[in-house]
This record gives C-alpha cells, sequence and structure tokens, in this order.
C-alpha cells in the first residue's frame, strides 16, 4: 500500500457510504487491486456496491457462489470478488484468478488472505469494522 496513511471513516447508515465513496474516489482516482478485510456482515459487499454505483454500475449482488461478478462500460473495467469459499490456491488457479489482476481495471477482493500468492503487485488496503452503532471504513 505505499506509505500512504490510513484514514478511518464512520458510517452510520447507507448515506454515509455516499460520501465515503466519493472520498475513497478522491483518495484513489485511478484504478488498482484492493484487498478488502472484514468480519462477515461487516459491511464488505455494501461497501462495494457503494463504489460500483458511483462508478456508474448497477450492483449485482455478493459473487459469493459465482466467485466474481464484472462490470463493464466504456473504459471502467471492475472484477468484484468474494473468495470466501475457496479453500486452497489451486481453486483460484483453476478459476484464472491471475488473469483478472490487471491494475488498470478497478479489482475489489473480498477475503484477500488466500490471493496473497498472486498478489505480488502493488495493492491497497480497505478495512471494514462493524462497532456497534457504526461501522469503520479505513483506506
Amino acid at each position: 500500500m505505499g506509505n500512504r496513511a490510513l484514514i478511518e471513516y464512520r458510517s452510520e447508515n447507507t448515506s454515509d457510504l455516499i460520501k465515503i465513496a466519493d472520498a475513497f474516489f478522491d483518495e484513489y482516482a485511478v484504478p488498482g487491486i484492493f484487498m478488502v478485510y472484514g468480519e462477515m456482515g461487516a459491511g464488505k459487499t455494501t461497501f462495494i456496491s457503494a463504489l460500483c454505483r458511483k462508478l456508474g454500475f448497477e450492483f449485482q449482488g455478493s459473487p459469493t457462489f459465482s466467485l466474481v461478478n464484472e462490470y463493464r462500460s466504456g473504459k471502467n473495467v471492475v472484477y468484484h470478488f468474494d473468495l470466501y469459499r475457496i479453500n486452497n490456491t489451486e481453486e483460484l488457479a483453476e478459476f484464472g484468478f491471475e488473469e483478472y489482476l490487471d491494475d488498470s481495471n478497478w479489482v475489489f477482493i473480498e477475503w484477500p488472505e488466500i490471493a496473497k500468492p498472486y498478489l505480488t503487485g502493488q495493492t491497497n488496503s480497505i478495512t471494514i469494522e462493524d462497532r456497534g452503532d457504526y461501522r469503520s471504513i479505513q483506506f
């Protein structure tokens, strides 16, 4: 992630997510690979949905069973991965995961721990935590 300092944003409702998505795109004006960390139910998919909407895409939901949702429009390409059900790196290889890792696209990877052997280039982190009465989102 380089020397970029993490900034914490507080989300108490879905309208906060739009403002946080704006701040995200102020910070990250160009595509890249983003590892999205958080416990089950923390709001990872919900935040990625807000980011996709800001890019002009109608969000299709979590790719839990398909592993990846792909969004294309003009020059924008988004790959949203949910690797929760992946058990080993061989499954990623069989799926062709490595072919999606082009940092000229927006790549969001939920549960990225299993993919770390493939993430050898520049990556960025988003961490989402449920703090009870709000969500903490850091990037």
